[in-house]
């Protein structure tokens, strides 16, 4: 069986929120939304350049819950063409600082901001491409320095 797409599905206390902060934070568009009648968001769709993002809002009748904020494990990487301004816009827009951008030694810069509903966004540009042996190599450099 071959896969051919994967879409992060998220849920939040407050979808409606989030579309607008991930519109703001990193220009996404909406393409489409399923709200039932009470308002909530039963699903929206947040294209992220070609990729697909899919949130709703909880619905707790049906064990759909959103994460606690302390207790979210999840990072979502963007690539981007300038981290440094992407991070800056996130910021503006209402994240907070997780990791400042810096040069990494795989090849990339890359920093961490937190958005308001507690999902970390590690956003990054290339600065070279490199093999995996020179990754494994420069990792286990800096892992001896450490």
């Amino acid at each position: 069986m071959q896969i051919h797409e994967m879409f992060p599905y998220l849920r939040m206390r407050d979808a409606e929120a989030a579309v607008r902060f991930y519109k703001a934070a990193f220009g996404v568009t909406e393409k489409f939304r399923l709200v039932e009648p009470s308002g909530r968001v039963g699903h929206v769709e947040l294209a992220f350049g070609p990729h697909i993002l899919m949130i709703s809002d909880e619905f707790p009748e049906y064990g759909i819950l959103a994460s606690e904020p302390a207790d979210v494990r999840i990072t979502i990487h963007l690539h981007v063409e300038d981290c440094d301004a992407l991070i800056a816009q996130s910021i503006a827009a209402g994240a907070t600082p997780v990791r400042a951008a810096a040069d990494q030694f795989y090849g990339e810069r890359s920093g961490t901001v937190r958005d308001p509903f507690g999902y970390d966004w590690s956003i990054g540009h290339s600065l070279e491409a490199l093999e995996p042996a020179e990754m494994q190599r420069r990792y286990t450099e800096m892992l001896k320095r450490a």
